[in-house]
């Protein structure tokens, strides 16, 4: 058709502007992608096993079969992810934040072959990532992503899907549809399309880094059991850090001890107040944005080089004997985003203040302090942003951010951490807790101070 034909062309010329490299099988017209995951031997079996155990026809579990497949497989459009997912995430990134890309290990990740595959493995703080990702990438590759059921709401479902997102639907037990999910993770493994995952399996509530849940990493990496796949697979970890998260005080609000959770109707209108106050800053061109957000790739994991430490026929095991296995992988992997994870300036700000017995820091001793912290993270060879101003400059960019907000004060002598502040410093502060000496986080929660009543952010479970 005429129409069609000059919507390829189009998409065409807007792959040669971007230079950027588009994965073959994501061209693949959906409805073959769909027959040939039916078609799958393993899935076939699923089918019947499914049909015998619950007493049910063949084609009635095979139906369902139809809508999962229909509900995972997505429908890359060249033009949705390149001129409506760019821009957007252009306009949004540029207008809330100053992005950067901190750290690469350029010569580790230029040396992988053009034919392996290299799945982005990436800690998860706000939903931003995905935008924030998308933008950095734009101009080296296009990603698919595996998003949970959050996205299936209208008209997000679609545009997901034509940015080549395949949907997850999160603590779901039924092996049926996990085998299929499984056989399409592995189709597009197989055919080389470049991926981007999450391995915590959330966002962080209250600002650690979370373990690895393996579901999706085992998927991936079993795909090497196909012998007529002789690539490799390349996980490279991507460390996303922010100066402020759209979402910290919903993150948190479930884990805050020692204060009054506000009503539901409370919540709604301070999140009406909110995005109120940012339409008409963006109206008014009086946007202030909310700093750094910063992201660092480290050096990728040959999960090949990785197996070959591993006992012969790991991939093959039962998953009970397989998993605590692949457990070490995600561990690794988990490591690897962490060592990588920026330092912006509020997240030191506030792990300086934190450091301090008491809620009230001496003025006098913080830039000492955030001097000390700075070469407890040169010496674990952390990313840090700004780090080569002096430390009162630092300072002086999160404490912008920590007075707009409300967290801390100025009492003529010292800064004084207000009570309904600590939780929010904790989250920020918790971001790089993994990179700092544990004796610098012995006065992170009050438990040490005379007053147990103050407000803290418990631990995540």
């Amino acid at each position: 058709m005429p129409f069609r034909g000059a919507l390829d062309r189009w998409g065409r010329r807007t792959l040669l502007r971007f230079r950027a490299r588009v994965d073959r099988y994501k061209l693949v017209r959906r409805p073959e992608t769909c027959g040939e995951l039916l078609r799958d031997p393993e899935v076939a079996a699923a089918i019947a096993e499914h049909a015998r155990a619950h007493a049910l026809p063949d084609a009635e579990v095979r139906k369902r079969v139809e809508a999962y497949v229909e509900e995972i497989v997505p429908n890359f459009n060249v033009l949705s992810y390149y001129k409506l997912g760019y821009n957007v995430s252009r306009l949004l990134i540029n207008a809330f934040y100053k992005p950067a890309v901190e750290h690469q290990d350029a010569a580790a990740l230029n040396r992988i072959p053009r034919r392996d595959v290299v799945v982005y493995l990436m800690n998860h703080r706000s939903n931003a990532d995905y935008v924030v990702v998308t933008y950095v990438l734009a101009r080296v590759v296009s990603i698919s992503y595996a998003v949970g059921e959050w996205a299936r709401t209208w008209p997000l479902e679609y545009v997901f899907k034509s940015f080549g997102s395949y949907f997850v639907r999160r603590r779901y037990r039924e092996p049926l549809y996990h085998t299929v999910l499984e056989r399409y993770v592995q189709l597009i493994t197989r055919n080389r399309v470049t991926q981007g995952i999450f391995p915590e399996g959330g966002l962080t509530r209250d600002g650690t880094l979370r373990p690895a849940k393996l579901g999706l990493l085992d998927y991936i990496v079993r795909t090497l059991r196909d012998p007529a796949f002789d690539g490799d697979l390349w996980l490279v970890p991507v460390g996303i850090n922010y100066d402020r998260v759209f979402e910290d005080r919903s993150l948190i609000r479930e884990l805050v001890v020692g204060v009054e959770r506000p009503s539901r109707l409370r919540q709604a209108l301070r999140l009406a107040g909110f995005a109120g106050s940012n339409l008409l800053r963006v109206l008014t061109f009086q946007l202030r944005r909310y700093g750094r957000v910063a992201v660092a790739f480290g050096s990728p994991i040959s999960v090949r080089a990785w197996l070959a430490g591993e006992p012969a026929g790991l991939l093959d095991l039962p998953r009970h004997e397989r998993l605590p296995r692949i457990q070490r992988l995600g561990e690794l992997a988990m490591a690897r985003i962490g060592a990588v994870l920026p330092v912006t300036p509020v997240c030191l700000g506030a792990a300086a203040l934190l450091s301090f017995p008491g809620s009230v820091v001496p003025a006098a001793r913080l830039p000492e302090r955030l001097e000390e912290l700075r070469e407890s993270l040169i010496a674990a060879r952390a990313i840090l942003v700004h780090g080569e101003l002096p430390p009162e400059e630092i300072w002086d960019r999160a404490w912008r951010t920590f007075r707009m907000r409300g967290l801390v004060v100025w009492d003529g002598t010292g800064y004084v951490i207000l009570p309904n502040g600590r939780p929010l410093l904790q989250y920020y502060a918790n971001a790089i807790r993994h990179l700092l000496p544990e004796a610098t986080r012995t006065h992170w929660s009050p438990a040490a101070e005379d007053d147990p009543s103050l407000p803290r952010l418990a631990a995540q479970s």
